[in-house]
């Protein structure tokens, strides 16, 4: 791969358009879009952040000065981002309450919205381009800001600014979690004719966490708060279609829910421990079993579940990441895994902390309860699971072995009308299949498959070291007898940089690509492809 220079940022915004051609970049209170293919700067603004008038006078009633040095990061930007046609970027900043707007093929129009006594938490595009999202502070509203019209439409009380509403597909309609009257509802709103409110309907959840719209638009996923293990899927039209609680009761609520791509199924884990605890050198270990459930659009009732393996049996790709490989190679060219042979031990958080010398706390009692803690409780459950875009891969991460990535193998049912007239006794479950697992010398931060369909079988990790790891079911070798066979490559990438680590990363739109983000800083990652050489058999270093 070839990297480019070290550049910096600030609170890791870095996008690339719509289109790939140019990449927006917010240091303090600029925002700089440079060419993607030459990394030149094309425009450079510098963001306005000084407090509105009202959001001054209450700053100054409550003793804090209006008058902020440039250099204060409270007047930072906080959100960045473009426009679906890449035609205009916004920076906001959340501390002062105000959002810029700018356009890119007219570097002297800008527009600026001030949040006001309200204040602002976050801000975002929304699907058409023109409108920008803002919530406000303590769940008071969000507000609809129309470029074109220069109106603004108010829904009050959303749930959650981060995770409660989504827009479905074709953008037609947003749906939004509210609060009223001490009870969980849901507002569907037309956002083609300004936000007009289509319904309206109360939700079964007593205490929301979040919301997940199917990628067919045609079905949404509440669940309850981290003390209740329970999922309805709803429609828009407010009908509870179908409800899921595991029994018995975990004890813990849902962490993460994925759909299918195709919107058949749902996937669905959580903190699943069993209340199992050993003590250990002065310390109470949680051995807790995590859990995925599957579920599917007939009945919502789950038609797999399965138990993240401590042990990796055989006939399971296991790939190490080499020791040492980072000083060996200087940071630079790639290494693939080691493979290793299964059966296999995973290591997990409990064996790491059972094989770390006693130290008691400092001010621990003698004596005290073995009672797990609630860090040991926060090391449990499943922290991610994402479908690549073609859905015949689940990817799996778990908070007890956190070095670890495990891919699935997601069977699709047939689509012969003759094979879905049998009888449900004649069917094979669908149950995924574990495939591979990567290991890692350091926790895994990121892991993130390519976006591209064409290159659906493609996954990059990050683990917070001067390198990107990357994965690809694409390849393809000659068998025995001449016929080709479907294989896998890991292999470990080194930035080419004094002190770099990668502790997130993102894909461009088209796949080609990927932004590596540190702290404060972040290159860009491409891949090169000689020239007449077919992708699937291409190197990926």
């Amino acid at each position: 791969m070839d990297f480019t220079e070290i550049y910096n940022q600030t609170a890791s915004l870095v996008h690339f358009s719509p289109g790939t051609h140019f990449l927006l970049t917010a240091v303090e209170d600029r925002l700089i879009i440079r060419r993607s293919d030459s990394f030149q700067i094309a425009r450079t603004w510098l963001v306005d952040t000084s407090r509105s008038p009202t959001s001054a006078a209450l700053a100054n009633a409550a003793g804090s000065s209006s008058l902020r040095p440039k250099t204060d990061e409270n007047a930072w930007i906080t959100h960045a981002g473009w426009s679906c046609d890449s035609e205009y970027v916004f920076g906001a900043c959340a501390k002062t309450g105000v959002v810029s707007v700018f356009k890119l093929r007219d570097e002297s129009w800008s527009a600026r919205i001030e949040a006001g006594s309200e204040g602002l938490v976050r801000a975002e595009w929304a699907p058409d381009g023109r409108t920008i999202l803002c919530f406000s502070e303590w769940g008071l509203r969000v507000t609809m800001w129309s470029l074109v019209t220069g109106t603004a439409t108010h829904v009050q009380y959303p749930i959650h600014p981060d995770r409660g509403y989504a827009f479905r597909q074709d953008a037609r309609y947003f749906v939004l979690a509210e609060r009223h009257k001490s009870k969980d509802t849901l507002g569907v709103y037309d956002a083609q004719e300004a936000y007009r409110l289509v319904r309206h309907f109360p939700l079964p959840t007593g205490s929301l966490a979040s919301v997940s719209l199917s990628p067919t638009g045609n079905y949404l996923a509440v669940w309850e708060g981290p003390l209740e293990y329970k999922l309805y899927v709803v429609s828009l039209a407010g009908n509870v279609l179908g409800a899921f609680s595991p029994d018995p009761d975990p004890g813990f609520g849902i962490r993460i829910v994925s759909w299918h791509p195709s919107g058949k199924f749902l996937a669905v884990a959580g903190s699943d421990d069993k209340a199992d605890s050993t003590s250990c050198c002065h310390r109470a270990v949680l051995i807790g079993r995590t859990q995925v459930h599957i579920l599917e659009s007939l009945t919502w009732g789950p038609i797999a579940t399965f138990d993240l393996p401590t042990r990796i049996p055989a006939g399971v790709n296991v790939w190490r990441e080499p020791s040492g490989w980072l000083e060996a190679t200087h940071g630079r060219g790639f290494l693939s895994y080691e493979r290793i042979q299964a059966p296999f031990t995973l290591p997990t958080t409990a064996s790491q902390v059972r094989n770390k010398p006693a130290r008691p706390a400092a001010g621990a009692r003698s004596g005290g309860s073995n009672a797990p803690s609630a860090a040991a409780r926060s090391a449990a459950g499943t922290t991610q699971l994402a479908f690549n875009t073609s859905g015949n891969l689940l990817l799996v991460r778990s908070a007890s072995a956190p070095t670890a990535v495990l891919l699935y193998d997601f069977p699709m049912p047939s689509s012969d009308p003759s094979a879905s007239r049998s009888t449900s006794a004649s069917r094979e479950p669908l149950v995924p299949r574990l495939r591979s697992v990567l290991l890692h010398a350091q926790p895994v931060t990121a892991a993130r498959w390519n976006p591209e369909p064409a290159r659906a079988g493609r996954l990059a990790v990050a683990c917070g070291s001067q390198s990107v790891y990357l994965w690809s079911d694409e390849w393809v070798t000659e068998g025995g007898a001449g016929e080709e066979e479907d294989t896998e490559v890991a292999e470990c990438v080194g930035v080419p940089a004094q002190k770099f680590e990668t502790r997130d990363l993102r894909w461009a739109p088209d796949g080609k690509g990927m932004i590596l983000l540190d702290q404060k800083t972040f290159c860009c990652a491409f891949e090169v492809e000689e020239e007449g050489q077919d992708f699937a058999s291409g190197a990926m270093g």
